[in-house]
């Protein structure tokens, strides 16, 4: 069993099976960018789902269902910002009239959007375009370069350069990713509780946000990338797992192998469950990285 424990020392939930989801804002239906890869308990290798399947978002949607319906218990981590900041503002849009906690924006931010398979990208490029990067006519980019709490620690402890939601453009952007992942939260409901919005009764599934490629570092890497299968089993064995199967993974696929394996070491770690900086208002508007302490 994985046990997430409280601060207390108390466990709230055991987790039977961890999973790891890299996800995508690109427009359109299907994205290569989508990978899904799950591990039990031990050390046991991450395998990925679907091998080879081009993923919708919508597909997504439907696999966390599934499992929040079966008889194991999961740790899922999906790999987009939950939320935008909203503590060094005071709001996630400033001078917009949009809800100040972190559920009734997922609301909200489905509510504006119309586009295909979930996507967000109407969110930032119609309806709110002034708060968002895109480039030089935009004016200057230190100016969108507002962050949560917990890119902020991140940054500070050395974990390297996080990313802001504000931000879209460019390879690294996580800003379209992060609204369409709002709209699955949105929809997704109750059906699995999201940490730290929400407790959720023992027992029962949980989501968390996580940064994929934190765990490679994690576990020893120097770069982001892992190229070849000997620098993901190296990798893999400091994240206390077996070998993975197969012969070559692309990117997206090794960030969610090293991930699963990752969050299962970290799973029954008080520290995670309880960061020292995270107090109510952040758990209720901004949320948390789970693996940032």
């Amino acid at each position: 069993m994985l046990k997430r424990v409280q601060h207390d020392g108390r466990v709230v939930t055991d987790f039977t099976r961890v999973a790891a989801i890299d996800w995508s804002g690109a427009k359109g239906r299907r994205h290569k960018g989508i990978a899904i890869a799950a591990c039990g308990p031990g050390d046991a290798p991450p395998e990925l789902i679907a091998p080879g399947h081009v993923w919708s978002r919508r597909e997504v949607l439907d696999w966390l269902r599934e499992r929040a319906a079966d008889s194991e218990r999961w740790l899922i981590g999906m790999d987009f910002s939950f939320a935008p900041p909203r503590m060094v503002r005071g709001c996630y849009l400033p001078g917009e009239d949009v809800p100040g906690d972190a559920r009734g924006f997922w609301a909200y931010v489905d509510a504006k959007c119309a586009d295909d398979d979930l996507g967000a990208a109407s969110f930032l490029e119609e309806h709110h375009r002034r708060h968002f990067y895109f480039g030089a006519a935009d004016g200057k980019k230190a100016d969108f370069m507002h962050f949560r709490q917990c890119e902020l620690a991140f940054n500070a402890k050395g974990g390297g350069k996080a990313s802001t939601v504000y931000d879209a453009i460019g390879a690294a952007q996580v800003a379209k990713a992060s609204f369409a992942g709002m709209r699955l939260l949105h929809h997704l409901g109750d059906a699995l509780a999201v940490w730290p919005f929400d407790e959720g009764p023992p027992g029962q599934s949980m989501l968390v946000e996580i940064y994929c490629r934190a765990f490679i570092r994690m576990g020893g890497a120097r770069g982001l990338k892992l190229r070849t299968m000997d620098d993901l089993n190296a990798v893999l064995a400091r994240l206390g797992s077996a070998p993975a199967a197969g012969a070559a993974y692309s990117d997206h696929e090794t960030d969610v192998l090293a991930a699963a394996a990752g969050l299962r070491q970290i799973a029954a770690d008080p520290l995670y469950w309880q960061p020292k900086d995270m107090g109510p208002e952040i758990a209720r508007t901004e949320g948390w990285t789970f693996g940032v302490d």
